[in-house]
């Protein structure tokens, strides 16, 4: 019972799957309580979720066997009580306190929220490390921010030693972070080419000479607009569910429609409903309902929705990257083409996995690499963290971050042992790693 319950009497009620003989394992239960005596508690005293048991032993019998019967009351040991609560995404305005990576012991992650002007707009950017280190600039997906898009991802606890060498830069595109005032009426909102060229006002405000860029969405075709621009000032790229052409014209009505909604009665469930799918894809909607009503709340409490029918609208007008493959080296030089290292990441159910395919399918072979990832929907950060943080953390030495990021690998609970891992750096235009 948790604490604070009133008195009474109780009686559990108590179902499992059956085990084979001399099985050990760990089971979820579902437990209901009856009361038999006493008074009743008040409303939110009973509230067990989540009860996790492990069986020592099943032990089963044959009715006409002489073997002594069954306990009627099976013991367990190692229970947990947790509570189901989804996490909140805090710390928005707060500039002294990092939302994005935990402090170690008596250290502060450097963090601070500077607005950056560009003649098209003003973007929100969260600077968090130190500014001498190597520079990371992330982009968001629509409807999401840099705190909702990135806190979970940078929160994982394999992700701290590398944040710990770098220096983060999270732009948000005009308009779309929290707490943003409404933007003015009839002033046209810059289209994805614009978006991608107004991170020069950032590269220039902190001065970087180089950086690795890290998009989700429509972040990662933004991203891929400024590479083209400006090949000399990336050195790799992250694309999580990026794609190369422009909106077919089943995703230009339902965005359409969702940008009309959001622009006239505000966040509609209509527009949440495909935002989620957006995200997450059909398979995780049905299977994560925690993780998805996390965003489901955010988006009905976090989001200006004028200010993201007007980032929708350009998502859905974007134009084709024209990027192609040649294999050709004579003809490999003038082709329009990604040039520096790029890792294209899809979920093995999600919903813009056939675009990573094609946009894969464009690029050059000897500086590109696709992964995907397995059990998981189209909000990798968030479902399978520890892959992508394996997978990035690879791209990074593969670049030549090798001697930079001394870190040691940290393994699942089942390992007790960390290990060094020892990637040599690849030369220039070798073939980066293949990952499945």
């Amino acid at each position: 019972m948790q604490t604070g319950e009133k008195p009474g009497m109780y009686c559990s009620t108590m179902t499992s799957p059956r085990h084979k003989v001399g099985a050990t394992s760990s089971i979820q239960y579902k437990m209901s309580y009856h009361k038999l005596a006493g008074s009743e508690p008040e409303e939110g005293e009973v509230n067990l979720t989540h009860v996790q048991a492990e069986v020592p032993q099943d032990t089963y019998q044959r009715l006409d066997s002489d073997q002594p019967a069954v306990p009627a009351a099976m013991e367990l040991f190692k229970v947990e009580v947790t509570d189901a609560k989804a996490r909140n995404f805090d710390g928005f305005e707060d500039t002294n306190k990092s939302p994005l990576l935990k402090e170690d012991g008596e250290k502060t992650v450097p963090y601070e929220l500077v607005y950056v002007p560009d003649d098209n707009g003003i973007m929100l950017v969260a600077v968090q490390g130190d500014k001498t280190k190597p520079a990371i600039i992330t982009y968001h997906d629509i409807g999401l921010n840099h705190v909702t898009c990135f806190q979970g991802f940078f929160n994982f606890p394999d992700m701290t030693p590398i944040l710990k060498q770098c220096c983060v830069y999270h732009v948000n595109a005009p308009g779309q972070e929290q707490g943003a005032h409404q933007l003015p009426e009839g002033k046209p909102y810059p289209d994805m080419d614009t978006l991608g060229e107004m991170l020069m006002s950032v590269v220039k405000h902190f001065g970087l000479k180089k950086f690795i860029g890290f998009g989700v969405g429509a972040g990662a075709n933004i991203l891929a607009r400024f590479e083209l621009a400006h090949p000399q000032l990336v050195e790799g790229l992250v694309l999580v569910n990026c794609t190369s052409k422009p909106a077919t014209w089943g995703e230009w009505g339902q965005q359409k429609l969702s940008s009309f909604y959001l622009r006239g009665k505000g966040m509609t469930s209509y527009s949440q409903e495909y935002l989620l799918w957006h995200y997450f894809g059909k398979k995780t909607m049905e299977s994560n309902h925690d993780l998805v009503t996390v965003f489901r709340e955010n988006l009905a409490k976090s989001v200006n929705p004028y200010n993201l029918s007007l980032f929708i609208d350009s998502y859905i007008r974007r134009t084709d990257l024209k990027i192609k493959r040649e294999l050709d080296p004579v003809k490999k030089k003038a082709t329009r083409t990604l040039k520096g290292a790029i890792m294209l990441i899809g979920g093995s159910n999600s919903p813009h996995l056939n675009d990573t395919v094609e946009m894969n399918a464009r690029l050059d072979p000897e500086n590109s690499t696709w992964i995907k990832m397995s059990d998981c929907g189209g909000m990798i950060l968030e479902e399978q963290p520890a892959k992508l943080c394996e997978s990035f953390r690879l791209f990074l030495q593969g670049l030549g971050y090798a001697d930079v990021l001394k870190i040691r690998a940290t393994r699942p609970a089942q390992s007790a042992e960390s290990s060094d891992l020892h990637v040599t750096s690849k030369s220039k235009g070798a073939p980066s790693p293949v990952f499945v």
